[in-house]
């Protein structure tokens, strides 16, 4: 679970502070970077509300489901948080974490960036989209095809292995404009 952590944090983290480095410089207003941390931490962590869905909603009869459910309802957060790191990646139907969800949140994602000034909700967005950017990355090094169980998940028709690398590879080059619009939209 640090790993996964580590995963997750440090890119945000280098973001964050570069923004802060130029903001500085631009002379923002000391909440948004209030704003901009907030963001980070709660859209660093909102894809992993995607397995109590797992949990409680759409596999609830699961033994991990029902361990789930007795941690929960006793607030033992660090045993949940053990069954999570432990049994996370047989999670592959998971709604957050389809190609289509990140589809729909670039859309989003896009609509924000160029028309919003909120920095709450871009640096929301933007941990959202490199949090499941990681994890995609990641599972593509480790494991191709376990990749496209979750990735394609309820698709009958799934783009190919070697197609991989320019699906991961697009969002890629998207999230980048994302923290460029970030960064320079003050």
């Amino acid at each position: 679970m640090k790993q996964e952590l580590k995963n997750h944090l440090i890119p945000l983290s280098i973001i964050f502070l570069l923004t802060s480095l130029i903001w500085l410089i631009q002379k923002v207003t000391w909440f948004n970077f209030v704003f901009l941390f907030s963001g980070f931490l709660w859209g660093s962590f909102f894809l992993d509300l995607d397995h109590l869905v797992y949990w409680f909603y759409l596999e609830p009869n699961l033994e991990e489901s029902l361990l789930a459910k007795i941690a929960w309802s006793k607030g033992d957060f660090s045993s949940l948080l053990k069954l999570l790191a432990s049994t996370h990646q047989n999670h592959t139907n998971l709604i957050f974490h389809h190609y289509f969800f990140q589809i729909v949140l670039t859309i989003i994602s896009f609509f924000v960036f160029t028309s919003s000034n909120g920095v709450f909700t871009k640096a929301f967005l933007l941990a959202i989209n490199i949090h499941l950017l990681v994890d995609q990355i990641k599972d593509f090094q480790q494991d191709p095809e376990h990749l496209k169980l979750w990735l394609f998940a309820r698709e009958k028709k799934q783009l190919p292995t070697e197609s991989l690398k320019y699906y991961l590879l697009t969002f890629a080059i998207l999230n980048l404009i994302f923290i460029f619009f970030l960064i320079f939209s003050r």
